[in-house]
């Protein structure tokens, strides 16, 4: 619903421009400088993305050997438990069911946990770099005098106003600059 949301606002803007320019007299077309950034490749090649996706795993990389001890476990006393049933007493083996059941709701729990603090790492990440992006762009855009620049909804953007790539560029020398 968002994207579809965003998806009309560029192309009311851009047909609001549109005609702006076209009622104006003192405004060719040939004035406008017109950019397109496809965002989403901006995002998966970004050396800040990768950084982020590295940063995020090594983060996350103790809760999820926690978790796979947590299944081997679990695992190691299942089998246990179906080899030693024919000696167990009754009560040893209700016991040891109602072991396993528990480290199963735990282990349930971990796992939710971890996806859900996962996810939500991974949004703050997300968040931050749509937000260097966006001055990436803006500052791009004040510097180099574009009147417009479109992302998403767009159905054909040619060569000539495709900046995508010049945007991975300058992100690429601000991550160098950076030193990350």
């Amino acid at each position: 619903m968002r994207a579809n949301s965003i998806c009309w606002r560029v192309v009311v803007s851009a047909g609001l421009l549109g005609l702006a320019l076209a009622g104006s007299g003192q405004v060719r077309a040939a004035d406008v400088k017109v950019g397109f950034v496809n965002v989403a490749i901006v995002l998966d090649q970004a050396p800040q993305a990768g950084h982020a996706r590295a940063r995020i795993e090594r983060e996350f990389a103790p809760r999820d050997r926690e978790i796979l001890d947590q299944q081997q476990k679990i695992r190691t006393l299942e089998d246990k438990l179906v080899k030693n049933a024919a000696v167990l007493s009754t009560s040893e083996r209700e016991r040891q069911e109602a072991e396993l059941r528990q480290l199963k709701r735990e282990l349930r729990r971990s796992q939710e946990e971890f996806r859900e603090d996962l996810n939500l790492r991974r949004s703050q990440e997300l968040s931050a770099l749509q937000r260097m992006v966006t001055e990436v762009i803006q500052d791009m855009a004040r510097r180099e005098k574009y009147d417009l620049i479109v992302t998403d909804g767009v159905v054909f953007a040619g060569d000539r106003v495709n900046i995508t790539k010049r945007v991975i560029e300058r992100l690429k020398s601000g991550f160098k600059e950076s030193g990350d």
